[in-house]
């Protein structure tokens, strides 16, 4: 099993891993609102929502979904107004059949020692909660305290059922195994096996394994179709080159796009990149080997973290017969040679870029025919 070196550092969260402190970041005037977040929160406000009750009609969900606050808080009041209720319904007993009052050694009471709605409280926990203290008892003598006693234990364990399944649920949610799941901060547009090509670096902390793990992008932007209408988050599926199968996520992998002309990023040139609106989405997937409970973790790049013409380092190497990986550099990048024109421009026949061993780009570009733009390179 491959080995975590230098997992984190301590001035480090997850989505920091892959910052490099000494890279050129674009200045922009008006940043763009994201709809994923760099941790994987979807930016979006669900407002005005007229139907309410329809949370109510799923309660375990909601529960579940509240913050932990309100979860205990719950939890704590549904045994408290349960033992209540259930103990003024024996004190009611007691008082109706005169068991508040006994004076005769001969008196059977529906419930022994109780005296107070102190007594009948204690009883009622006692009861829900099968203590069983043995100073408190009930009697054959009133059939309707046989029938509060046999209520109050199935509603008891209902409660317990429903609040203590909602403790664990939220305990074992899917999105505490993804903190644990770590993408790079910025992706990097490069030359990959002679074609252009947009990467990001994903990487699973833990030993214990993502079994079916898959990654999914898109691209988020504001669309006008042909008819006028907007479509202010447009997404659109993109494919990815070495994840048709899945992955396998035992040390951390480059997740490469091929910028072809089905691609989205198509149009796309290096100047492009500080004026363009646009976001990519990063979801990956896959069922935990512990639990067997799917999860997903998410992020986002906008255009101000797509680096041009850079490309990951590498961070598995082989020591003593394992191969151990070096988090300190997860999201560390390098500049290689790499056009500045767009997909389309070097499909059209403008760029030449195949590169061969201990050759630059500088010596393979094609000279254009006279009249033609010269496409800037790096």
């Amino acid at each position: 099993m491959l080995s975590r070196k230098a997992l984190i550092a301590d001035d480090f969260v997850l989505t920091r891993l892959a910052e490099d402190v000494f890279q050129t970041r674009f200045e922009t005037k008006q940043r763009k609102a994201r709809f994923v977040d760099k941790n994987g929160t979807c930016n979006v406000a669900h407002t005005n929502i007229r139907e309410q009750g329809r949370f109510l009609l799923d309660v375990f969900t909601t529960l579940v979904d509240l913050k932990w606050l309100h979860t205990l808080l719950i939890f704590t009041m549904s045994f408290l107004c349960s033992w209540l209720l259930f103990g003024m319904i024996w004190w009611l007993i007691a008082f109706a059949h005169g068991d508040l009052d006994q004076k005769d050694d001969d008196f059977i009471p529906c419930v022994t020692s109780i005296n107070s709605f102190a007594s009948a409280f204690l009883f009622s926990i006692e009861v829900q909660v099968t203590i069983g203290f043995g100073g408190r008892m009930i009697t054959e003598e009133c059939i309707s305290a046989i029938a509060v006693l046999i209520i109050q234990n199935i509603v008891g364990l209902v409660v317990n059922a429903i609040m203590l399944g909602c403790i664990f649920m939220k305990t074992a949610q899917a999105n505490r195994r993804a903190e644990t799941l770590i993408f790079s901060k910025h992706a990097v547009i490069a030359i990959r096996n002679n074609k252009l090509c947009f990467m990001v670096r994903v990487g699973d902390l833990r030993k214990s394994m993502i079994i079916s793990a898959s990654v999914k992008m898109q691209v988020i932007r504001k669309n006008t179709t042909p008819e006028g209408e907007i479509i202010p988050l447009n997404q659109i599926d993109i494919e990815l080159d070495n994840c048709a199968n899945g992955i396998f996520l035992v040390s951390p992998l480059i997740i490469t796009h091929v910028i072809d002309k089905n691609s989205p990023l198509y149009d796309l040139s290096e100047s492009d990149l500080e004026d363009v609106d646009l976001e990519v989405v990063v979801l990956l997937e896959g069922v935990v080997e512990t639990t067997g409970i799917t999860t997903q973790a998410r992020t986002s790049y906008l255009s101000d973290e797509i680096y041009w013409g850079q490309r990951f380092v590498s961070i598995v190497t082989e020591e003593e017969g394992v191969y151990a990986v070096d988090y300190s550099k997860f999201g560390n990048t390098v500049k290689v040679p790499t056009p500045s024109c767009s997909a389309r421009t070097i499909d059209e026949g403008g760029v030449s870029f195949r590169l061969k061993r201990g050759e630059t780009l500088r010596n393979t570009i094609r000279r254009r025919p006279p009249g033609v733009a010269r496409e800037t390179m790096n």
